[in-house]
Formats: C-alpha cells, sequence, structure tokens
C-alpha cells in the first residue's frame, strides 16, 4: 500500500490546541501542607547544591525529612512533596511505599512517638533476640505511643542481641535496658569517636592525593599499583579494582563516583567499623579514585541504621570542603532500609530516587550508571585500603595472606565466639584459626558445629570444613563464596534447619518484587521450610528455578544456605 508522508508541520496543524493545565491532576496540597514542607526541606545536608530541592535524586531524603519530624509519611505532605518537586503523586507514592523505614500515615493519622527495633537476623536469633521481642512487647504494652518490631539485621552483629530504640542503639540488649531507654527518651544516636580532619592530616593524610593533583605520581603507577596488589571489590563482586579504574578511564566524561555503604548482609558490619575509626581513610581514597578517572562528583550511600556515622561524616566533609574547598563535590544520601540497594544497579536507582530496582544489563554501571554516566561503584572497605596500598607498594599488601592467599580481609566475626568483631586478618585464613586466632575460641559449652562463611547469602559450611580459606574464589567449589567476609559461626546448639529458614525469612522480606522467581520462590520457600518434613526434590528444584532466572543476586543467591543444609547437614533431615 502506498503510503503518502505528511509534513511534520502539517500534523501538528491538524492537532486541537490545548491550553496549559493551571494546575497538576488529582489532589492538591493544602496552604498549610505546603508551608509545612518548606520549613522541613529549608536547608540542605552538607556537600548538596542550594536551591536544589526539586531535583528528582533529592526524593528520598526529602522523604526523610519528613519522616524524621512525624515520625511517618502523612499523606498531606507527600502531596505537597509532588508538587514542589514538579512528581507525579504516583512516582512520590511508588517510592514512599518502597523503603522499610516509611510508613505512609493517613490523614489525621499520627506515628509512634518511639520505635523499638529488634534485630531478628541469624546471629541475633542465636542470642535470643525471639524470646527478648516478646519480652518487651508484653513489657511496653501499656504504651500506645511506642512501637516493638522484629527487623532484619542493623549491623551489630558482634552485640547480639542488637536493638535500636529510635536512633539509639543497644548492645547486648535486655528487656531492662530497653524499657529504660523508652521511659528516660534515650532515642539520639551515639556519636563515635572518630579520627577527625586535622588528626589525619597530620598523621599524612591527603598527602598522596596532594603528590597526584601535583604530578609527582602518576596516575597509571597508581593504577598499576592497585592491580598488582590484587585489590578486589570487598562488598562482595570481587571485581579486580585497577581493572575497573581502567576501563573507567575510558568512558566518556562526565563520570561519577557511587560508594556503597548499605552494607545489609546479614552478619556483615565492617564497614561501620571503619567508619567509627577512621572516615577519611575511605574519603581519600575516594578523591583518588576521582582524581585517577577524572571524576565529577562523589556520591555516598550510607545506610539508614547508622545514624551516628551520618553524623560523622556530615562532620568530617564539612571540615574537609573547608580546608579543601577544590575538591569534587561530596553528596551524601541516606539509605532506607532496603537490603536489595547493596545491588549496585538497585543503589543507582535509589541515589536517584527511585524505588531500588535492579536493572536488567547490559548496560552496565561503567557505561550507563548515575543519571546515565559512566559510574564507577565501590564499596567502602576497598576504598579503604586505596591508600596504604598506593603509599607503601603492592609488595606491601601481598606479603600478607595464608594458605596461599595474598592480602588482607575485614572479616566481620560474629555468633557462639568469645570475641566477636570486626578483625583484620590475612586473606585465606581459615573459620578455625580465625576463631582461635582473633575470635578467642568458641563460647563455653559450644563446639563448632558449621558457619556462614559469606552472610546469609554466602551458603552455610560443616565443622569438617574449617580449614577451607576464607577468600576469593575459595568456596565456590563447596557452593559458597565469601561474599563481604561476613562469618557467623554456630554451634551444637543450633538448628541448621532454624538457621536456614531464618535465612531464607529474610530474603523473602528483602526481595524488591520485581521478578517473579524471587517473589514468588523466596515466598514459597519459606512456606515449604516451615514444613515438619523438607519436601527436598521440591525445594532443589525451586532453587534451579530461583538461581537460574532471577534478575540479581539476591534470587540468585538466596537458596544458599538451603541447599547446604541439604548436602552437609543430612543428619538434621533423616
Amino acid at each position: 500500500m502506498n503510503t503518502v508522508a505528511i509534513p511534520l508541520a502539517r500534523v501538528d496543524a491538524q492537532r486541537p490546541s490545548r491550553k496549559a493545565r493551571a494546575q497538576a491532576k488529582g489532589r492538591q496540597p493544602t496552604l498549610e501542607a505546603q508551608a509545612e514542607l518548606l520549613a522541613l526541606l529549608h536547608d540542605e545536608p552538607v556537600g548538596d547544591p542550594p536551591s536544589h530541592t526539586k531535583a528528582r535524586d533529592r526524593l528520598i531524603e526529602h522523604l526523610h525529612r519528613i519522616n524524621d519530624a512525624h515520625h511517618g509519611l502523612p499523606e498531606a505532605l507527600l502531596v505537597a512533596l509532588a508538587t514542589e518537586m514538579r512528581l507525579s503523586l504516583a512516582e512520590v507514592f511508588e517510592a514512599a511505599t518502597f523503603y522499610h523505614h516509611f510508613e505512609l500515615l493517613k490523614d489525621g493519622e499520627t506515628g509512634p512517638r518511639i520505635s523499638v527495633r529488634v534485630c531478628s537476623s541469624l546471629s541475633c536469633a542465636m542470642a535470643g533476640s525471639g524470646a527478648l521481642t516478646r519480652a518487651v512487647k508484653q513489657q511496653l504494652a501499656a504504651l500506645a505511643d511506642v512501637r516493638v518490631v522484629e527487623v532484619p539485621c542493623i549491623g551489630r552483629c558482634h552485640a547480639a542481641p542488637a536493638v535500636v530504640v529510635g536512633q539509639h542503639c543497644i548492645d547486648h540488649a535486655t528487656a531492662a535496658a530497653i524499657t529504660h531507654a523508652v521511659e528516660s527518651g534515650h532515642t539520639s544516636p551515639q556519636i563515635p569517636d572518630a579520627m577527625a580532619f586535622d588528626r589525619y592530616v597530620a598523621d599524612g593524610g591527603y598527602r598522596l592525593l596532594d603528590e597526584l593533583q601535583s604530578g609527582q605520581r602518576s596516575i597509571d603507577s597508581v593504577i598499576q599499583t592497585l592491580s598488582d596488589a590484587g585489590l578486589r571489590g570487598l562488598g562482595g563482586a570481587g571485581f579486580a579494582a585497577g581493572r575497573k579504574w581502567g576501563i573507567l578511564r575510558q568512558q566518556p566524561a562526565p563520570r561519577l563516583i557511587a560508594v556503597n555503604i548499605d552494607e545489609g548482609e546479614p552478619g556483615t558490619f565492617k564497614d561501620r567499623v571503619h567508619l567509627e575509626r577512621d572516615p577519611h581513610r575511605f574519603i581519600e581514597g575516594a578523591l583518588i579514585a576521582a582524581h585517577c578517572i577524572a571524576a565529577s562528583a562523589i556520591y555516598i550511600y550510607l545506610r539508614d541504621e547508622y545514624a551516628g556515622c551520618r553524623a560523622v561524616l556530615q562532620r568530617e566533609l564539612a571540615a574537609l570542603k573547608a580546608a579543601r574547598p577544590n575538591v569534587p563535590p561530596i553528596h551524601l544520601r541516606r539509605g532506607a532500609g532496603a537490603y536489595i540497594c547493596g545491588e549496585e544497579s538497585a543503589l543507582i536507582e535509589s541515589l536517584e530516587g527511585k524505588r531500588g530496582w535492579p536493572r536488567l544489563r547490559p548496560p552496565y554501571v561503567a557505561e550507563v550508571g548515575l543519571f546515565g554516566r559512566p559510574t564507577l561503584q565501590h564499596n567502602m572497605e576497598t576504598l579503604h585500603w586505596v591508600r596504604d596500598i598506593a603509599a607503601h607498594g603492592a609488595a606491601w599488601f601481598t606479603q600478607h595472606g595464608r594458605n596461599g592467599r595474598q592480602g588482607l580481609r575485614s572479616y566481620s566475626l560474629s555468633g557462639r565466639v568469645n570475641k566477636p568483631g570486626m578483625h583484620l586478618a590475612p586473606a585465606g585464613i581459615s573459620v578455625r584459626e580465625l576463631v582461635d586466632e582473633y575470635g578467642g575460641g568458641m563460647q563455653a559449652g559450644h563446639t563448632l558445629y558449621g558457619y556462614f562463611p559469606g552472610g546469609a547469602s554466602g551458603g552455610m559450611l560443616p565443622a569438617a570444613l574449617d580449614h577451607v580459606p576464607l577468600d576469593f574464589d575459595t568456596l565456590q567449589p563447596h557452593g559458597c563464596f565469601i561474599g563481604s567476609a561476613a562469618v557467623i559461626v554456630f554451634s551444637q546448639a543450633d538448628s541448621v534447619r532454624d538457621l536456614a529458614l531464618n535465612a531464607m525469612r529474610f530474603f523473602e522480606h528483602e526481595s524488591c518484587g520485581q521478578c517473579t522467581p524471587c517473589r514468588e520462590g523466596t515466598q514459597r520457600a519459606v512456606q515449604l521450610m516451615q514444613q515438619p518434613r523438607w519436601d527436598v526434590p521440591l525445594l532443589q528444584e525451586l532453587s534451579a528455578v530461583m538461581a537460574d532466572a532471577s534478575i540479581c543476586g539476591l534470587g540468585q543467591a538466596a537458596p544458599n544456605p538451603l541447599l547446604c543444609a541439604i548436602k552437609y547437614f543430612p543428619q538434621e533431615f533423616a
């Protein structure tokens, strides 16, 4: 059939003219809500440009402002926020309902004055968090404005059971300590005594950055040193850092950097400990990376539970900016309680002010990342090592290591050991060596029964494999991986079935819901694992579907604990 091309001008002329809409569709904001919203958003956090309230990537930050003030998100303020940011109500409500730390409030509703969050993940569950929750609910039942809820890992596994009252953390929590905090109003975060800017500079901090900027050190030499040292991504993926920097240098400008400090993997708290001690070491690493790849800005994504660390970073970033006004802009962003945002593309989506749904790849974030620009994304610990490796040389780093491995790792050790905590140890150390030499041995009355080598997603191994090196590429033959080096030790007092179910419940809770294999698979797995007798063939078939068809690593790794339980602990299924 012949077609006739119609000039674009004629097409436009045939369209009926429409007057500009005087106001947006749907519910309109009240003057009172608009005035309150502007009062809440009148100032901007450190590192952000002024008059930036309408930028889409500010959405989650604005939701936090509202949530902090009202202990929830009143609908009237969300309507005003949509108008202020020139977004649809659907876009605002989509983000507000995605993140666990936000709760919508209907008109006239008020949020709880205090929220008591009791961690229910692996280490805390072994330490009795279930009984603690029941006791606290009973003691605080008369207080209608206090809410007690069980939550996933809060990054304090070394102090199990761990609880957060408002933003106040209670380590080794008891019902009496929690009740006292509530009744006395202790809800503010503890501010860690971290190394300040002046002391860091006095100890040689930012000297390497100065050498790079002055031309005394070359970019190529720094990247080569990182490659020679074998530094890999320490958030779980393990991609070679030097190679990643080289790839980013080949991408078109402008380039960006995103720093992932959203460690939500059960058993992981190493990044928090480093932040509480020496925040400038990773900041200098990020600035060195920015110089090497010519990045125009740095975005730090910090998990919401780390309120004390956030206060430290705000203070230290202000000090850095005052002393060095020419450094690239560093933007500090809060997560909002979504484990999935630890996945690199979901983190990018969240930084852009959206729900944290992982992207289909390719393209990769190194090519099309934050705001569509090539983005270097690193875990905080990876950047923490950059200064020392570049300053001391690759040989300094590689001289450490055991069992044929090289380097140093920050191991988050928790569970049935005498000295849980973040331990700096040689890469490739075995769990037996880690427990005996760094963890003070097993607790009295407990013997090693098994362990999670890499958090909930890293699988489970029995005591018979306590000699396997804890490093990249050493655990895959056993169906596990090191991940973020979160080592959770359990004993004969613990049920592997219960631990595997706890891990699967975590993944069910944290599944973003985007893809069917993960969303439905984790729910169905929990149902099957709650039964007195596991349907092993069905669970194995379900696990294969989840691993093969899920979009991102959450659904792909979620079956690891149950598969390891079946493989290595058959006595519990006899």
